[in-house]
């Protein structure tokens, strides 16, 4: 029995490490096979920070807000790597039975640790498998709400149970080696494994010795049979994620450790911007095959753990659409391994599309990678294309996923890199997003208006408001230049939002002017759809007039009330040269508000309910001045959605969703309006012109069906505060009374 384990285990060791060897390379050449990732190494003490943090508190995972779960995954994954050291011992223990590692093996605070983290990852793996048992796919009515829906739910299983059963060998073997060496006392050195060491008390040094060699050996086949596995399926990431998760969450996209989100990437071909006024000949737009992907890109599809969190808060997916952004980032995982015989073997096209790989290179590709080639990368499910065209366009670009993912995974600007390729190069996009983008192009805003128009709302407020190259001539006066927006300009319901604004921004006696008809769209639609030309004429068309605008100014202040403009201006006009210090009109009147430059004295006496904007919240961070604002106008009562915040749900209109029909599943905007009503309010309040529209129109579609009183209303953080900062005349007060009247009895949620 000893000779045969010895045999055993180090046969089957030998064939994990040099598989394990093999996929490592293979896998190295595959990912570095990707684009130039520009800005991935800046700041490595920072990086380092982050990830000690990410890795020792798990903050990533804590934001789903079941911390137990954390905390058991946190048992595990410390467990895994602290008992390293178990598995040298082991193989030490197939020569001598009583083997235990020099210096540290018999000082106790390294075997109690040892046995507190075994003990305490048996506890975390059990209630983890627990919960993929009980949540797992077959026992939901539908399947779809299980966030392990489409998970490889044989690979998690098989990972769950080596994990269970190297943990149990520890146990046995601690239990054993205490009755061997120590007469099966109990003591600090075997505090956890005590008990398991009574099943063995009486038995003979012979028959201990042999039980140390059984489950030494199964340790070591457990451990390497687990190698081999994982080895043998490069694309195997419940697996491969202890591994790559560490480098994934090193080279994120902020060095701070923020997530991907705000931002969007630039548009890069082999690792350099491209210059759209004269693009090289061999430019790459966006991504049109698997290897277009940046080296990041493919690290992140190999990282990705299939733990559903991003699938389970996105609100594609969430309302019966296609898209799940787990499903989008196994399937071009799955794709880039099934390629990667082909793009090793120097496979490819040249910028002509002519195979750049010659005909002996090609000769030992396996026929199951050529038959890659052939599928479709965008397109209908019908001819197995890689990524189904309707689940790409389904992207809002909330970012809920990335916010959740506990891997950080650039989701968003992966499904957007994609919708580059197919609008600039396949001309290939929802048909009435093409009326949205010639109205940008031809009249610089998304309705196709006449630029004159932004003006319009000047005419009904009853004080000045002065617009610079008309009524004034530069910013010198000026506090703030006022960002109005296409919406706040141009859609009545937005409009209400900016006259609310200026008149508080008039009350509390901020010096501040508007474009008027110099504004044009910042472009974030374009580029959210794909259009990185059109977002790049816009864009710079704008910083031009902002910058002589505000001239030789040493700071340059922009106060906006759409949080889609907000983050461009503040986020991505930055890589065109626009450096302005932007902040949200929230922001602002929380701080006008502390200073007593506003004072909210008239009660509004009214429940609410706050819905954060995806762009102002999740991408920005800014989550406590509307709420701050909120809490200081007497009267009002907010009430918080069940998805509020970082877990907040979006109203649907991001990444250019807005002017695209919703044909597939429950509308965006229904549902968050469902989840709006059950907090029982008289108002539904947010701080975004985009959110303020589509949660209006659903709230518009239940009056006409007496769903909800005709006193519902959903307004702008700013209207609530204008509301209570003015003193209404007797008609005015009378009118608020009646809506602020106790909703119990008059609102059906």
């Amino acid at each position: 029995m000893h000779i045969a384990a010895i045999i055993i285990s180090l046969g089957i060791a030998a064939v994990g490490l040099a598989l394990f060897a093999r996929v490592l390379t293979r896998m190295y050449r595959l990912i570095t096979a990707g684009q130039p990732a520009p800005g991935r190494t800046g700041d490595p003490v920072a990086r380092t920070k982050n990830l000690v943090r990410e890795f020792l508190g798990h903050t990533r995972l804590a934001r789903r807000g079941k911390r137990w779960i954390g905390a058991a995954h946190w048992a595990v994954m410390v467990s895994f790597g602290l008992l390293f050291f178990t598995l040298v011992t082991a193989f030490g223990q197939l020569f001598d039975p009583r083997f235990q590692l020099p210096l540290i093996g018999r000082w106790w605070p390294y075997e109690f640790v040892t046995e507190l983290f075994s003990f305490l990852g048996l506890i975390g793996i059990v209630a983890l498998m627990i919960v993929r048992l009980a949540i797992r796919p077959s026992r939901k009515s539908d399947e779809r709400t299980s966030r392990f829906y489409g998970s490889v739910m044989w690979q998690a299983y098989y990972v769950e149970y080596t994990i269970l059963g190297v943990l149990l060998c520890i146990f046995a073997l601690r239990g054993v080696e205490n009755v061997l060496e120590d007469g099966g006392r109990f003591s600090i050195h075997f505090f956890f494994s005590y008990p398991v060491s009574r099943l063995f008390a009486g038995a003979s040094a012979g028959t201990l010795e042999n039980l140390v060699y059984l489950f030494a050996t199964l340790k070591i086949v457990i451990s390497f049979a687990w190698m081999i596995t994982i080895s043998l399926n490069a694309n195997m990431g419940v697996a491969w994620h202890r591994f790559l998760a560490f480098l994934n969450i090193w080279f994120k996209k902020k060095a701070d450790g923020g997530t991907a989100l705000g931002a969007l990437n630039p548009m890069l071909s082999n690792g350099v911007p491209i210059d759209f006024e004269d693009p090289k000949e061999d430019d790459v737009f966006g991504v049109g095959k698997v290897e277009d992907f940046t080296w990041k890109g493919l690290l992140d599809f190999s990282t990705c753990t299939e733990c559903g969190r991003c699938q389970d808060q996105c609100p594609a997916w969430n309302t019966g659409k296609p898209l799940s952004p787990k499903l989008v980032v196994l399937s071009l995982r799955d794709h880039a391994h099934a390629k990667a015989p082909y793009l090793l073997a120097g496979g490819g096209m040249d910028a002509e599309g002519n195979e750049k790989a010659s005909a002996d290179q090609l000769a030992a590709v396996p026929a199951s990678a050529l038959a890659e080639l052939e599928r479709p990368f965008v397109g209908s499910p019908e001819d197995n294309a890689v990524i189904a065209a309707e689940a790409l366009w389904s992207c809002t670009t909330c970012g809920a996923c990335v916010e959740q993912c506990p891997v950080d995974i650039e989701h968003v600007d992966h499904i957007v890199d994609m919708r580059r390729y197919q609008v600039m190069i396949e001309s290939s996009f929802p048909s009435e997003a093409g009326a949205m983008l010639k109205n940008l192009e031809n009249k610089g805003n998304p309705w196709g208006m006449p630029a004159k128009k932004r003006l319009d709302w000047i005419s009904e407020v009853d004080f000045e408001v002065p617009v610079l190259g008309e009524t004034i001539e530069d910013l010198a006066e000026t506090e703030y230049l006022y960002w109005v927006g296409c919406a706040g300009a141009l859609e009545d319901r937005a409009k209400k939002t900016t006259k609310a604004f200026a008149e508080l921004l008039h009350i509390a006696g901020v010096k501040f002017a508007v474009l008027g008809s110099g504004e044009s769209c910042t472009g974030d639609p374009a580029r959210r759809l794909g259009n990185e030309f059109l977002f790049q004429m816009l864009a710079q068309q704008n910083v031009e007039v902002l910058n002589e605008a505000f001239g030789d100014a040493p700071v340059k202040k922009i106060v906006a009330t759409c949080p889609h403009c907000f983050n461009s201006l503040a986020n991505e006009y930055p890589q065109l040269g626009g450096k302005f210090e932007v902040i949200h009109h929230t922001q602002l009147l929380d701080r006008l508000v502390s200073e007593g430059r506003l004072t909210p004295v008239t009660p509004v006496d009214q429940n609410i309910t706050y819905h954060d904007p995806c762009y102002l919240g999740r991408h920005n961070k800014v989550y406590t001045p509307p709420r701050e604002i909120i809490a200081k106008v007497p009267g009002l009562r907010n009430t918080e959605m069940h998805r509020c915040k970082e877990r907040g749900f979006c109203c649907g209109a991001g990444g250019a969703r807005m002017w695209m029909e919703e044909r597939i599943g429950k509308r965006i905007n229904t549902e968050r309006v469902d989840e709006a009503l059950s907090t029982n309010p008289d108002v539904i309040s947010t701080a975004c012109p985009y959110c303020l529209v589509m949660l209006g129109d659903s709230i518009t579609a239940r009056k006409q069906s007496g769903e909800v009183p005709e006193s519902m209303e959903v307004v702008d953080v700013s209207q609530l505060l204008l509301r209570s900062v003015k003193q209404p005349d007797a008609h005015e007060a009378d009118t608020l009374a009646s809506v602020g009247a106790p909703s119990g009895s008059s609102t059906s949620a």
